[in-house]
Parts: C-alpha cells; structure tokens; sequence
C-alpha cells in the first residue's frame, strides 16, 4: 500500500536525526543497492559534498546514500558519519582487498544557524553523529514536517520542515519527492493562507485551501536588507533504469517544483539542491526521451507538492510559527 512518501519507490529508505536543543538535524536517504544519481543547483549559495562524483564523466556510476542536513557547512560531517556506518557494515566500493570500502554518500546542507537553537558546540559540531543516528533510524515510514534536515527549517515567514510524497507514472513506476523546505521566497500568496502549490496537491495534503486569486502573481517581492541565508534541498527517486545523463535532465525538470512551490526562488540568498535517484528495478519499454520527458514531469510536479507538505507538517519553533498555527481554521 503507497504511503505517499518517497519510500513508495522500491529499495529506498528515510531516515531521520534531530536536536531540539540545537533546533537542527540531518536526513539519509538510504538505498538496498547502489542508486544512479545526478544533480542540479540553482541557488546562489549552495553548500554540497561529493557531487562532483555524480558527473557523467565520472568513474563511478552510483553511490549508496544521499545526506541532507542542517547546521550549513558543518552539516556536510553528518555525510562522514553515514559512509563510516556504512563502511564498517561492509558497504562502499573496494578497489584492493587491503582497504575499507568506501561508500559514496554526496550531501547538500541547508542554512538554519540564525534559528535560535543552541549552537555552542565549539569545535565539535554534532553532526557526524547526528549522520549516524539518521541511518540507524532508516525506514520505509517516517515522519514528516519539523523532522531531520527540516527540524530548524523556515520557509518565508513560516517554519519549514520535510516534506514527501510520490505518483506513480503508468508504464514508469513510481516516483517519490523529499524536501526540506527552507526558503527565503514564501510559499504562501501574499496576504492569504493559500500555498502556491495548492493547485497541485492531492487530497488530505494541505487541508482547505481557496483558489489562487487572478493577478496575484504580479505582485512584486519586498527585498530585506536583513535577509537571512536560506537553501532548499531535496531528492526525487525512480524506480526506472536511466543513466547518469537522463538522471541530470530529470533534476533540471524537477527545479521547476521548486519554482510553483516557491516565490521567488534560485535566489543569491538560497542554495537550491535537487539529487535525482534511481534504482533501476525497472527497464524502460518506450522512447528513451520521451519517458525522460515524462518522468521529468512528474518529478516536478511531486516536488511541487512536497515542499507544501513539508510546511504544513511542520510544528513551531521558538519565534517560527507554523501554519497551522499562523492559520489555526483551517489546519
């Protein structure tokens, strides 16, 4: 039975990992075989680890988790206590007999150091072992909203969180989306308590929401001196054998989730991340490029209603109030 969650795509796992004293965590996407994966990034601050590694030109086709975190450019050590998990496990690449396996874990982290959690961790941040504890914690079901890398997330002017959810494609199999959902554009039309994702979510997402009023969406974006450093940064997974290559295309489709859900977006302030997974249980049967073409679009529009449901779920935080909430009528 679906969950609606990107766990629906077979042989992928969540876990998460969080600290409310730090108001911050870290999740793994964890996966039964090595997944093909590629990347996009749009943002202007994005912080990344071993993406470098998913180029098509690259000597390894897969790797065996992907890391999201907290904690900015701290956060990347929580992919160090992942591939140390796996590797004494018996998991990674071997070239030689003589060495340990060495998995490939690439990471992106999002910027929630202003939040008001306790950050006086001194030369000992937290998140190798906050890494650790998120692939311990890897299952099928997990919980959405104020959860691992979305624990200290704010989106506009609401507190963010992890969100989830899949379709599956006729012919395609399933695809699933994970976001932590940490924007410095709103997800919300001005003025109103209707997410901009509301036309794409699917019943019991995202409570009531009223129709997204005409020439809205002109409206301009005040610019805040104090803007603060932002970044979302999320995954899609399918079940459909692609290369290296095609995965790259269906993260380049997938930013326009990030673009329905999110005004503005791809900011300088923001980091915007999208992996894109598959593992490969299922051969493509149609036209390479227009299954592309399709999964593409599907894995933008998950994402679309991802960030959303990563919002909704989200609980408060300190002075981060939550839209439910912000909107208590109609949570």
């Amino acid at each position: 039975m679906a969950r609606n969650l990107i766990t629906d795509v077979p042989g992928v796992l969540v876990g998460n990992a969080q600290d409310a004293r730090l108001a911050s965590g870290v999740t793994v996407l964890l996966f039964d075989e090595p997944a093909v994966a590629s990347i996009d990034v749009r943002g202007g601050g994005p912080g990344t680890r071993e993406t470098d590694a998913l180029d098509p030109t690259a000597l390894i086709a897969t790797c065996h988790a992907i890391c999201l975190s907290g904690g900015s450019a701290f956060g990347l050590e929580a992919a160090s206590g992942i591939a140390a998990k796996l590797s004494a496990s018996g998991q990674g690449f071997r070239f030689t007999e003589s060495h340990p396996p060495v998995p490939i874990v690439p990471a992106a982290i999002l910027f929630d150091l202003a939040n008001g959690g306790d950050k006086s961790w001194g030369d000992l941040p937290p998140y190798r072992e906050l890494g650790a504890a998120a692939l311990k914690s890897a299952s099928g079901d997990f919980a959405l909203g104020s959860q691992g890398a979305g624990t200290g997330a704010m989106a506009g002017q609401v507190k963010g969180g992890i969100g989830s959810c899949s379709w599956e494609v006729a012919g395609l199999g399933m695809v699933g989306a994970i976001v932590a959902a940490n924007s410095v554009g709103s997800v919300l039309v001005p003025g109103t308590s209707i997410f901009w994702a509301a036309p794409f979510a699917q019943p019991g997402e995202l409570g009531v929401q009223a129709p997204i009023p005409p020439g809205i969406a002109t409206q301009d974006w005040p610019i805040d001196a104090k803007i603060p450093l932002n970044t979302t940064i999320g995954a899609i997974a399918i079940e459909a054998e692609v290369t290296r290559a095609e995965a790259g295309r269906i993260a380049i489709m997938a930013q326009d989730g990030y673009a329905r859900a999110i005004r503005p977006i791809h900011t300088p302030f923001d980091g915007d991340t999208i992996f894109v997974l598959s593992t490969s249980r299922l051969k493509l049967a149609m036209d390479r490029p227009a299954a592309i073409a399709r999964l593409g679009a599907i894995a933008a529009d998950c994402m679309t209603r991802a960030v959303a449901r990563g919002v909704y779920e989200a609980t408060s935080l300190g002075a981060m109030k939550s839209y439910r909430e912000a909107f208590r009528s109609l949570a």
